[in-house]
């Protein structure tokens, strides 16, 4: 940390008037959780009914000019051409020389000459950093950061509150539009990051208040909450999701990460191509896991992961406490030759709690 002051999103005053536990989250001071019940209750909201998060930290820059939608499918691992306006995509920025990845980001394609993209929030200057420096003329790579705001609507119910605020809902995922509420712009993109069916709204900065103030009201039928990112952790660990800084490091590839179905193998170049071509045809690198504590014990990042004697094949990525299951839960790396149903055990602060490989996701989840 530089010691500059955290940033806070357009909704900072309505998590302090909640009392939020609040944390620093790439910079931004965001919220954890909420009194009343904290994670566990806000993670239990969206498996059963509907919460709302803040995610305005998260990054957001603009691609524009002839020719951007090639230029960002030069850069990036996916294919954008795999998909046509108004689609968005999951990519990743990834490192010409090594293949690490420096960011994993949503690039919602608007047209041929305007690209929109949501990187992590620490990683959104980087990633625009790294456009920039070999942007073609005519093409203008922006920071827009502070320019808009994102709230996540999830869960079973959060069709009937998008409706309430007549926005609308029959989107196909990852599908995306352009709406109006109430005379402000929004983009309704049918989407999210706990597994289960839900929306990510981006309005503009100084409208993003008023929508979630209306979105709180929408919800309140249903039992919705406002829900921290405690609970987005622990709903997206549970769908076996990656986390940059996590699953996706500057050492950690999409094919260590299994990310491999977003990659366009078959493109002509994206920043990594080749040192990522050469590692999936080798198939030495550890490849990620998730694993189920079978006994007593919560595995966490950074944690040890051991076979039957003592050897050392693995480390964990991310850990945490299922409220689904009521068990620890872990994604991993693994050496090769690990294979679904294996036992093996967590070093969990000198500690060794019994675990078993399996392929995530944990929970079965309905999204249609």
């Amino acid at each position: 940390m530089t010691g500059d002051p955290l940033k806070t999103s357009p909704l900072h005053d309505r998590h302090t008037a909640l009392r939020a536990k609040m944390a620093d989250f790439g910079g931004w001071e965001m919220p954890i959780e909420y009194p009343g019940g904290g994670v566990l209750r806000e993670h239990t909201a969206v498996r059963e009914r509907v919460g709302i998060f803040d995610v305005s930290h998260l990054g957001k820059a603009l691609v524009k000019g002839a020719g951007a939608a090639d230029f960002v499918n030069s850069c990036f691992t996916n294919d954008l051409r795999k998909v046509e306006p108004p689609k968005a995509q999951y990519t990743m920025c990834c490192d010409e020389e090594t293949g690490g990845v420096v960011d994993d980001l949503i690039q919602y394609f608007k047209a041929e000459d305007e690209v929109f993209l949501v990187p992590n929030a620490a990683n959104t200057a980087e990633v625009v950093r790294r456009m920039n420096a070999v942007v073609p003329q005519g093409i203008s790579v922006t920071d827009q950061h502070s320019d808009f705001g994102i709230i996540a609507v999830q869960g079973p119910r959060s069709v009937e509150v998008v409706e309430a605020l007549g926005l609308p809902t029959d989107l196909e995922y990852m599908s995306f539009t352009e709406a109006d509420w109430q005379g402000r712009p929004v983009i309704v993109l049918r989407s999210g990051y706990t597994g289960e069916k839900g929306f990510e709204l981006v309005p503009r900065w100084e409208d993003t208040p008023a929508l979630w103030d209306a979105l709180v009201e929408a919800m309140q039928p249903y039992d919705g909450l406002p829900c921290g990112l405690g609970a987005r952790d622990t709903l997206r660990t549970e769908m076996g999701y990656a986390l940059h800084g996590h699953e996706l490091t500057m050492d950690i590839t999409p094919n260590m990460a299994r990310a491999g179905w977003a990659v366009g193998w078959k493109k002509e170049s994206f920043w990594g191509k080749k040192v990522l071509e050469a590692q999936r045809a080798e198939k030495t690198c550890r490849l990620s896991w998730g694993l189920l504590a079978t006994g007593r014990g919560i595995p966490r990042a950074e944690c040890e992961v051991k076979n039957a004697d003592g050897t050392v094949i693995g480390v964990v990525t991310s850990g945490t406490m299922s409220p689904t299951l009521k068990q620890g839960i872990a994604l991993v790396l693994l050496d090769r030759g690990a294979e679904e149903g294996d036992e093996v055990v967590v070093d969990v602060r000198g500690r060794d709690v019994p675990a078993k490989v399996v392929k995530p996701p944990f929970v079965q989840v309905e999204t249609a």
